[in-house]
């Protein structure tokens, strides 16, 4: 196994010393973070490219430079096909969601949940966002560390510590700041690390026209599955559909995107960010999954899984890098300064993110139980230890996301089971003035409770995976047991299906659809239990303030409002 020189070494601590020093750079300029605004949210002094950038690379992690070409290599270029539901959820996000939180001016998304629906449902609500940001950040900590671990020879320990504490310490002393420009910093590494396999894929086979010509007589290219069977993993339906709520979900109400957002002067400046991301995120996703056909164009007759040099598939890429380019020095240690900057991008902002919802969501409320409040100085000094204390969660999640099972389905799946039942939430709160508490708080538990059975129960049958040849093999020269037929469809594919149907049918569905059904559980249990519990108690429904709806429904409500005073102005004139 090829391992790391000097230099390559000497190039990832360029990168670990430069993201510090940014946020040593931060802690020392400005206004030095007096104010919890200026360092959850920068006093709203951010420009839109940085922001719009770090939308995309908090999004397109480590998870995604590894797991989507893994996909891609294995599954097919279906999932592809997902870059769809990025555009036709972005105006959702901008015109429906966004601006209600720019409306509150608060730092936790999770305070408008208190002003609509009570202290109760915030706590429970943001609970549930900390226990899915922390085992996301187990897996974006851990699977890199793994595959590097064993395609490079990096301790997966050293390199999920070295991670941990770069990323705890310039979050911590830097605040926002330091987050979104050590974003801009690092996507560049994501992308040099991309463009890096592509072309050393296209000089190796002579052309990009010749890797897609490999894909195609492996089969990997499939944009055409239309099947509306909600238990095949990847179709359009469920890429689109499925792809569009979970991108919902991450980007209308999720702390860690609203909170970038917030730090842009107004609403048109976020709405441009946002615009601007999606574009972005589309062509570093197709990018991605080009680079799993560039891998898949190496490896076509000689499968590293089957032969044995890997373990798992998330470790492709790391592979690659080190039999095509371990004979120039520098340049692995550049690719893996990549891998490890699309980890930091992102646990950053879980450190960020976390730290503001634990100050605004448990400690301010606990001291205004105490009839004090927090100073300034003491709420920034709170704040520095609690990204100190999220930082050493994360490490510690992070040893135990082994048993969270492939990388890009595992991290989808954390999204979904969470992220429905949450967004469905919201949207009761936006959407339906007619929703109170009591209908809001038990729509979302008895959704959550749902999707993580769906998302985590078990035994799901396994998953199905193209043909692999290790014809290729020098010490391997037979071809393992899978072959197409005629029709292109793996041999086995008719038994496997056969044997899947003794699967608990909610456990085979596609982990595309956990958001959706989320979503829709928590909206119609919502809308249910609302109307019994206020036939039950006799309650009348209360009226919303506007300010807590989306744009569109407050408007309505204004207009319906404007009427009735006119009719009541009306009645009383002509008594009078």
């Amino acid at each position: 196994m090829a391992t790391l020189s000097v230099v390559d070494y000497i190039v990832i601590c360029v990168l670990m010393v430069i993201s510090s020093g940014i946020g040593i750079y931060y802690w020392l300029t400005g206004n030095r973070q007096k104010s919890t605004e200026e360092y959850f949210v920068a006093n709203k002094s951010m420009r839109v490219v940085p922001v719009a950038i770090g939308l995309m690379v908090s999004y397109l992690s480590a998870v995604s430079l590894l797991g989507v070409s893994s996909e891609n290599y294995i599954h097919g270029t279906q999932y592809a096909v997902i870059i769809f539901s990025y555009g036709i959820a972005t105006p959702f996000v901008a015109y429906f969601y966004l601006p209600v939180f720019f409306k509150l001016n608060a730092t936790s998304v999770f305070e408008y949940l208190q002003k609509r629906f009570g202290t109760t449902t915030r706590v429970i609500a943001s609970f549930a966002f900390l226990l899915q940001l922390l085992l996301y950040t187990g897996v974006v900590l851990y699977a890199p560390a793994l595959a590097l671990e064993a395609t490079t020879g990096i301790s997966m320990s050293v390199s999920v510590i070295s991670l941990g504490l770069v990323c705890t310490f310039y979050s911590t002393i830097g605040g926002i700041k330091a987050v979104l420009i050590t974003d801009v910093f690092q996507s560049l590494l994501m992308l040099i690390a991309v463009i890096m396999v592509i072309a050393t894929a296209a000089v190796d086979t002579g052309s990009l026209a010749r890797i897609w010509q490999i894909a195609r007589e492996g089969s990997r290219l499939e944009f055409n599955n239309i099947s509306l069977d909600p238990t095949v993993r990847h179709t359009w339906w469920s890429l689109t559909i499925g792809g569009f709520f979970t991108y919902l979900s991450l980007y209308s109400v999720n702390q860690v995107q609203v909170q970038r957002m917030l730090t842009l002067r107004n609403v048109k400046a976020a709405q441009h960010a946002l615009w601007w991301s999606w574009p972005m995120a589309s062509i570093m996703s197709l990018t991605l999954s080009f680079t799993g056909l560039a891998i898949y164009a190496k490896y076509h007759n000689c499968d590293p899984l089957k032969e044995g040099k890997i373990s798992s598939y998330d470790q492709l890429m790391p592979l690659y890098v080190m039999d095509m380019l371990s004979n120039y020095p520098g340049v692995p240690g550049l690719f893996i300064a990549g891998i490890f900057s699309a980890g930091l991008s992102t646990i950053s902002a879980t450190v960020n993110s976390l730290a503001a919802v634990i100050l605004e969501d448990y400690i301010k409320p606990l001291w205004r139980i105490r009839k004090k409040e927090l100073s300034a100085t003491t709420s920034i000094i709170i704040s520095k230890l609690l990204a100190v204390a999220v930082g050493g969660a994360c490490l510690a999640v992070a040893f135990l996301a082994q048993y969270l099972g492939g990388l890009l389905q595992a991290a989808l799946t954390i999204f979904g089971v969470i992220g429905g039942p949450m967004l469905g939430l919201y949207t009761l709160g936006m959407f339906l003035p007619s929703c109170n508490q009591r209908g809001a708080l038990t729509g979302f538990i008895l959704s959550l409770m749902f999707s993580l059975w769906i998302g985590f129960g078990q035994p799901k049958p396994p998953i199905s995976e193209l043909h692999v040849s290790t014809d290729g093999c020098e010490t391997n020269k037979t071809t393992i047991m899978w072959y197409y037929g005629s029709d292109k469809e793996l041999a086995y594919t008719n038994s496997q299906t056969e044997a899947d149907k003794s699967y608990f049918y909610l456990y085979r569905i596609s982990y595309m659809w956990y958001c959706p059904l989320g979503f829709i559980f928590a909206i119609v249990a919502g809308c249910l239990a609302s109307w019994i519990t206020r036939w039950i108690f006799k309650e009348d429904q209360t009226e919303v303030d506007p300010l807590l709806l989306s744009p569109i429904m407050a408007n309505q409500v204004q207009k319906r409002r404007k009427k009735i005073d006119e009719f009541r102005n009306t009645i009383k004139f002509n008594k009078d």
